[in-house]
């Protein structure tokens, strides 16, 4: 009779707890269905600006529904919160990040600005300099025909890098475009120098 009813009540715990199981298993399922909803609104955006920390809550994300897999609904009702707050997280790094893009973009643009207006006056005087000497009978003093020629080589690099920055710009990488802008403005100088012309 005892054993009878041990049996009774292991069979009646086993169901107890089939029954817990089952009620952990919806939530736990809609755990992880919130957080790859969360996630997929923010994806796109965190996958450009923050990709490590993606790959971070990507893999939390997996790790759990492995665990749903393997049925244990009690690792992922109590790894949810702090899987939601990395979500949370993740989204307000990549819109930092973001901003912090956009920001430099935006000043990117501001810089090109002056210099696409300023550079090609630049390229022109070098240009018109060098055509002169080239057809001068004697170069002044201070420049010798190698100093001339490395200025040449030089103006050449000088507009290839031009056509460069123009081409970013015009596809929209301003920060490129200004950085590009810069070796042009830079060689410029160096070759303005070289050939004895003033700035300004």
């Amino acid at each position: 009779m005892f054993m009878r009813k041990s049996a009774v009540a292991t069979l009646l715990a086993v169901a107890l707890l089939a029954v817990g199981c089952a009620s952990q298993k919806e939530p736990a399922t809609k755990a992880i269905a919130d957080a790859e909803s969360a996630l997929s609104a923010i994806k796109e955006d965190a996958a450009k600006y923050v990709p490590d920390q993606l790959q971070s809550v990507e893999g939390t994300i997996n790790s759990l529904k492995d665990s749903l897999q393997k049925g244990d609904y009690k690792a992922i009702i109590t790894g949810a919160p702090a899987l939601t707050a990395s979500i949370a997280s993740l989204k307000d790094a990549a819109e930092a990040k973001k901003a912090e893009v956009m920001a430099a973009l935006e000043k990117a643009k501001g810089e090109w600005s002056t210099m696409s207006a300023d550079l090609p006056k630049m390229v022109e005087a070098i240009g018109s300099r060098i055509d002169i000497l080239g057809k001068a009978k004697k170069l002044p003093k201070n420049l010798d025909a190698a100093k001339f020629d490395a200025a040449k080589t030089g103006f050449d690099a000088m507009k290839s890098a031009m056509g460069e920055a123009t081409a970013a710009a015009t596809s929209g990488n301003f920060t490129e475009a200004v950085s590009k802008a810069q070796t042009v403005k830079e060689k410029g100088a160096e070759i303005m120098a070289a050939l004895g012309m003033t700035s300004g």
